[in-house]
């Protein structure tokens, strides 16, 4: 009886960490101050990572960005989360950043809400990221809302 019960205890165990995470990897479109693609994987039920290849139309080049974020269920509702993390980015600007082309490299936050829906692989994210560029020029960048439609692969 005790092996039953432990055995039956282990499997729910699992079946509840699987339940708690919507998908484990993501891949589509980001909408915003700067447009892009974004991939995002997690690591685990409350950590990931992101990637996200981006043209903000302002500065006139494609920027790579790296983030690691932590998320957390909002309760009551099921498949929406919050997540917060950091990063940083490099870009390869054109003349519209400083007078001239160049290289910018940063560091990045990330506020956000997310969405899995459960009938279809698709998942919504809503989020802050604001950036702080140290190399060519120091320069804040407080714009970065965005919306992510991904695909999820699973």
């Amino acid at each position: 009886m005790k092996k039953i019960f432990l055995t039956l205890s282990v499997v729910l165990l699992f079946a509840g960490v699987v339940n708690a995470q919507d998908y484990k990897t993501g891949i589509g479109a980001r909408l915003g101050w700067d447009v892009g693609l974004t991939v995002k994987h997690f690591l685990n039920e409350k950590s990931a990572i992101e990637g996200i290849l981006a043209y903000p139309y302002k500065w006139g080049g494609p920027s790579i960005t790296g983030l690691y974020e932590i998320h957390n269920n909002i309760g009551g509702i099921e498949r929406l989360r919050w997540f917060i993390g950091g990063g940083a980015h490099v870009g390869f600007y054109g003349s519209g950043y400083t007078g001239g082309a160049a290289t910018a490299i940063g560091l990045d936050g990330i506020l956000g809400l997310e969405y899995s829906f459960s009938d279809i692989p698709i998942n919504l994210s809503l989020d802050w990221k604001p950036q702080f560029d140290i190399v060519p020029a120091t320069f804040f960048g407080y714009q970065g809302v965005a919306l992510s439609i991904r695909y999820i692969l699973k």
